[in-house]
């Protein structure tokens, strides 16, 4: 009788056991990310103020509100020119040639972050498909394109583009760049950066940030 008792409350041990371990790493892989720190600005492009109707254009080097445009030149979009996503101005990647921008922002190492842009293309002239890349830390995270066909200045057609990738550092720097060169390239807005969990990020593309 004592034996079997022994046995009955070492077998119920050993089951509480497991319960806690397989509690502890649920919550490990589901803890909400709340302290995965983003700290992107400006992601609607509304520094500066362009003249309304019209876009102002900046070349590499100079700095474009929170961001920084690092290749070529770009085209800012004043209010009223044509439709944004959000806010009342957007970003041209092309301006004169093929442009980028970046800005670096705060992460918290080996969180995973959702990078998500509203992606449309200047509709006035040729090519037809506007291409671009995404980079985080200088590493080709996303490729983005978008047909113009159909599109105007009233109707861009905007649509949600989004990725993901796994912060290495304290600081990620994020850079969007044409590869159309054209002189009427992609256009982005509303750019967000999310702290998400890695397991539900909805279809992502892991990109590299070291």
């Amino acid at each position: 009788m004592i034996a079997r008792l022994r046995r009955h409350f070492t077998r119920r041990f050993a089951m509480a056991a497991v319960a806690v371990a397989a509690l502890s790493c649920t919550s490990a892989v589901v803890a909400s990310p709340a302290n995965a720190t983003t700290g992107l600005l400006d992601g609607s492009f509304e520094n500066p103020v362009a003249t309304a109707n019209g876009f102002v254009r900046i070349s590499a080097g100079q700095p474009l509100g929170a961001w920084t445009v690092t290749k070529g030149d770009v085209d800012l979009s004043g209010s009223g020119f044509w439709q944004t996503e959000n806010g009342a101005q957007s970003l041209d990647l092309d301006g004169s040639v093929a442009g980028a921008v970046s800005q670096t922002f705060s992460t918290s190492p080996l969180f995973a972050y959702e990078v998500t842009f509203a992606l449309a293309g200047n509709p006035v002239s040729a090519p037809v498909v506007k291409t671009g890349q995404v980079l985080v830390n200088g590493h080709v995270a996303d490729n983005f394109s978008f047909d113009t066909t159909g599109k105007t200045e009233a109707n861009m057609g905007y649509v949600s583009h989004e990725f993901a990738f796994q912060a290495t550092g304290t600081s990620t720097t994020l850079e969007f760049l044409s590869t159309t060169g054209s002189g009427f390239g992609p256009v982005i807005d509303d750019v967000r950066v999310q702290p998400c969990l890695l397991i539900l990020c909805v279809n992502i593309s892991l990109g590299q940030s070291d």
